[in-house]
């Protein structure tokens, strides 16, 4: 992983155009060859980024970029849809690259684990139609807890957690947009399914097209004994 601290501005054009003006960031170049670019807020989620399979192409900038105060310039061009992000580097303040290795990927809670397999192998309470197509598919920035098909053949990406707070909704949030981004997945719903959800995570899950789904994990065990419970 390359990080490069630097002040820069930045261009996004693809079916969206967007611009970070000129600021300090955080450039991130990923193994996988992604490239995000970070502020020092917004915890996790990036300003903005290009997901692989893409290209990231170095060059000198030209007499008016160079009058600008422009020292280099980043075209990171996407494979598939041909999107451009282009960082303008004014200055760089740091450089460093580091081996991370082969990540041993994210280790979950027993229940959460669990909640994923039985959902998995249950995958009807999505609704009546629903096939899965894998658990944990990968995305390039994580994986996606299960990847499903509603009766109509669109694609839904479950995200999956105990208590669902507004965290959640923001993950999954992200794996959607970048997944919608795939021709191969688009169009992709999102349904965020928990033991408990906050009120405002599902406020947030209604509001951004996201469907909650409350699992009962003790049903979905075998272990809901109508004979023993008073109602």
């Amino acid at each position: 992983m390359r990080l490069v601290v630097a002040r820069c501005s930045v261009d996004y054009a693809g079916r969206l155009s967007a611009h970070l003006p000129l600021a300090p960031r955080v450039l991130m170049v990923k193994a996988d060859g992604s490239v995000l670019v970070h502020s020092d807020g917004g915890s996790y989620k990036p300003l903005n980024w290009m997901s692989p399979p893409c290209s990231l192409v170095v060059s000198e900038p030209d007499e008016d970029q160079l009058a600008a105060g422009v020292t280099e310039l980043w075209t990171v061009t996407n494979a598939k849809t041909s999107d451009l992000l282009v960082v303008s580097v004014h200055e760089v303040l740091s450089d460093s690259s580091h081996d991370l290795g082969i990540d041993p990927g994210l280790v979950k809670d027993g229940v959460e684990a669990d909640l994923q397999k039985l959902l998995a192998e249950q995958i009807e309470l999505l609704g009546d139609g629903h096939t899965l197509v894998r658990r944990e598919y990968m995305t390039a920035i994580g994986p996606v807890d299960i990847l499903a098909r509603d009766p109509e053949g669109r694609s839904v990406a479950v995200e999956l957690k105990r208590r669902g707070d507004i965290d959640g909704v923001e993950q999954l949030t992200r794996y959607l947009e970048l997944m919608n981004r795939d021709p191969h997945l688009a169009p992709v719903t999102g349904v965020f399914a928990a033991q408990e959800i906050k009120p405002q995570a599902r406020t947030l899950a209604q509001d951004r097209g996201i469907r909650c789904l409350l699992l009962d994990y003790d049903s979905m065990r075998g272990m809901d004994d109508s004979h023993h419970r008073l109602f």
